[in-house]
């Protein structure tokens, strides 16, 4: 049985292959793979079932729980205890930092006057395809369990855009900070994981032009400059400057977006290649592409502007338009105290699709290394844009609601930052415990957890130990350990005063203090 099915695996291995060689359609493609899918299925049920006789058949239990246990053992050994691939655990010393810079992000967010708002983690699949460009393949499909067709977010920019059409919403500044999750190729040291948080800012109404998209580039500046991860620049640039720049150098109205997506690359890498992939990949004419190329190398300021405004690109309305707009942001950036860390930069693209004003994408440029030395080079940690026509592709009547927004990419910061920490061997608290109550002596634990209930209640975050009678010197120990900075020690004599000490672990100093005193002189230090 097992080497019939073992055959009918390989045949069916070999016109898999050849289908991906002949580039058939993707529909027979998938439904050859799942056969293949299933035909492996079935031999690894038979492999168990030799393997345990009668009681490992169909309907009866596994040791270990169901049949696809086996595919986290390794050989039927023991369980290997690990992560799924692109996911991480953090310790308390990560999470200290984390929760410090989500709560630096929610207060500049909130200095904006945004509110925030909760969508589910999965959505119908309807709703994430056809957003996202190339990038579409990234999307995580959940499995069909015979109802709704699903798949887990891949931003939180689409979700907010059918919340928006759903709820007739015409005007919010929203801020959300959330994991999505992507099925791309996983790097923990650069921060690209496959499951991650994304902190989002967008404005949604019809406004004057570019006064929140400027608010949203300040943003980007504000929370960039708050943590310590290095200089950074903010790319600015136009999706009708792009789309100017492929009409007047003779690109197909229908290869604009594909076109666009290649220009997306530049940041990794250089022109030869990315004119390749236009010429050779998705058919474009060499000198189209060769005059593309004299467009997406330019960066700089409103002298840049200046010069496409005399140039052959301002005979396109369009281009025009984008120039213009530019202008006025980099004014705008300008008078909001950001316009030093800003660039317009003609190779700017967000390869998504649904991109339809001013572009943004921050990244950094200083020379942070890991523990070993070796360079970190992060990519982007921030992005975003104009997107005036997505609230519009979920509303039955095709309403637009105009909106603009940033998203910032914190597992890239977060990836410096643990670098620097370790770098320079940076001690975190992990709690955030103000006092620590001590006993001198045996028998005490009562007094104790009186004077912890006291201060609990009055709001002073404390603790104690967990044994009746602890040594004095442990209890000190556990205060320097986790960086407590005051104790109350109580004995026999201090309660029999009414009295507590109050002891600085950092300098050992000591004072009595009244016991119906304490709570007032803790809130005073």
């Amino acid at each position: 049985m097992s080497e019939d099915l073992q055959q009918k695996i390989k045949e069916q291995g070999d016109l898999v292959r050849k289908l991906k060689a002949e580039k058939a359609i993707k529909e027979e493609i998938d439904k050859e793979v799942a056969k293949l899918k299933a035909l492996k299925l079935e031999l690894g049920e038979d492999a168990g079932g030799a393997k345990n006789g009668p009681q490992g058949g169909k309907g009866s239990p596994k040791k270990g729980g169901g049949g696809n246990q086996g595919d986290s053992k390794s050989g039927g050994g023991k369980l290997i205890l690990k992560t799924a691939k692109g996911t991480r655990d953090y310790e308390p010393a990560q999470m200290a930092i984390r929760e410090k810079v989500f709560q630096k992000i929610t207060n500049i967010f909130k200095l904006h006057g945004a509110e925030t708002i909760e969508t589910p983690v999965f959505e119908l699949k309807e709703v994430l395809t056809g957003k996202y460009g190339e990038d579409s393949k990234l999307i995580y499909d959940l499995a069909d369990q015979g109802g709704e067709i699903l798949a887990l977010r891949y931003d939180l920019t689409v979700p907010f855009a059918r919340y928006c059409a759903m709820n007739k919403v015409t005007n919010i500044k929203r801020y959300h900070i959330a994991k999505v999750y992507r099925r791309d190729n996983p790097s923990i040291a650069r921060g690209r994981l496959r499951e991650f948080y994304q902190c989002d800012f967008d404005i949604a109404g019809a406004y004057d032009p570019m006064l929140p998209d400027a608010e949203c580039v300040k943003i980007v500046d504000q929370i960039l400059s708050s943590v310590d991860v290095g200089k950074y620049v903010i790319k600015v640039n136009h999706r009708m400057i792009l789309d100017g720049i492929f009409e007047v150098c003779g690109v197909p109205n229908k290869m604009f977006r594909t076109i666009c997506s290649a220009v997306d690359k530049l940041d990794k890498s250089p022109w030869q290649d990315v004119k390749k992939e236009m010429v050779e990949e998705k058919g474009l004419q060499e000198d189209a592409a060769d005059r593309i190329g004299e467009y997406v190398r330019m960066a700089g300021g409103l002298e840049l502007i200046d010069k496409l405004l005399e140039s052959d690109l301002a005979k396109s309305k369009i281009a025009k338009q984008g120039l213009e707009d530019m202008k006025l942001l980099l004014r705008y950036c300008e008078l909001y105290g950001c316009g030093a860390n800003v660039s317009f930069d003609l190779s700017l693209a967000r390869g998504l699709d649904y991109y339809t004003g001013v572009i943004y994408e921050a990244i950094l440029c200083g020379d942070s290394v890991d523990e070993s030395g070796e360079p970190i080079t992060v990519g982007s940690v921030a992005g975003g844009g104009r997107y005036d026509g997505l609230v519009g592709m979920f509303d039955p009547k095709n309403r637009s609601v105009p909106c603009v927004g940033v998203s910032i990419g914190i597992e890239r910061l977060f990836s410096i930052m643990e670098a620097n920490m370790t770098k320079n061997e940076t001690k975190v608290r992990t709690v955030e415990t103000q006092v620590y109550v001590i006993t001198a002596q045996k028998n005490l634990t009562e007094e104790r957890m009186k004077i912890v209930s006291e201060l609990w209640e009055a709001g002073i975050k404390c603790e104690h130990s967990y044994k009746k009678n602890p040594k004095m010197l442990n209890q000190l120990q556990t205060c320097e350990d986790t960086g407590i900075p005051l104790a109350v020690v109580i004995g026999e004599s201090e309660i029999a005063a009414g009295i507590v000490k109050l002891r600085s672990i950092a300098n050992r100093e000591e004072v009595e203090v009244k016991r119906s005193d304490l709570i007032h002189v803790l809130k005073e230090r």
